[in-house]
């Protein structure tokens, strides 16, 4: 039986409620989520609120966020020199993260800042999130999501990176042509996360 064909659009502003209930899906049993925001009930409300957040905030403005047409999954892509949330944008939502995060909000962002202290000054395309809801896992929408934008690395010859927050993960990654530059492990007894780089491929 031939591989299922996933038609991949950008995402609009009208696509993120779904966008966001397949992530949320997604990363509900996702370690790092799991450490960030422990399970007292509220974790599925906490990650959509979070990443509807990014969405709105980030990834829709620099048009990098992808889904497919039955939206059983997104990506979110941020351009070279575009992956940190400016400052003005992190203040202008401050309230939702907080929201999001509770109590767990300072360790939140020590998290982050330990994750954005070694991410690479290179220019490269950065995959901030990539999921696909559970029932939909192994369709190949996950690979149908990341293709336009590595194909487009590969037609500007430039790199790209992520952070994967699950080692099962990584072998899918690897068939995409990432590979693991180190590891990280959070701060707080946290759980580990795998940076990734993927190298331009040629095109001719």
């Amino acid at each position: 039986m031939p591989p299922a064909v996933h038609k991949v659009l950008k995402l609009a502003p009208i696509d993120v409620p779904d966008a966001v209930d397949a992530l949320q899906q997604a990363f509900f049993d996702d370690p790092v989520m799991g450490f960030l925001l422990p399970d007292d009930g509220s974790r599925r409300w906490r990650i959509a609120k979070l990443f509807e957040t990014e969405i709105r905030a980030q990834y829709v403005p620099l048009a990098g966020a992808w889904t497919t047409a039955d939206h059983a999954g997104a990506a979110l892509w941020a351009p070279p020199g575009r992956w940190a949330l400016p400052p003005t944008k992190l203040l202008r939502n401050g309230i939702p993260l907080a929201h999001a995060f509770g109590r767990r909000l300072p360790i939140a962002l020590r998290s982050l800042a330990l994750i954005e202290k070694h991410h690479p000054k290179e220019p490269h395309w950065y995959l901030a999130v990539l999921g696909t809801a559970p029932h939909r896992q192994g369709t190949g929408v996950g690979s149908a999501l990341l293709q336009p934008v590595l194909d487009r690395c590969d037609e500007e010859g430039l790199p790209a990176y992520l952070e994967s927050s699950k080692e099962s993960n990584l072998a899918f990654y690897h068939r995409h042509g990432f590979e693991v530059t180190e590891k990280l492990n959070l701060p707080g007894g946290g759980p580990p996360v795998w940076g990734m780089w993927r190298a331009a491929h040629a095109t001719r």
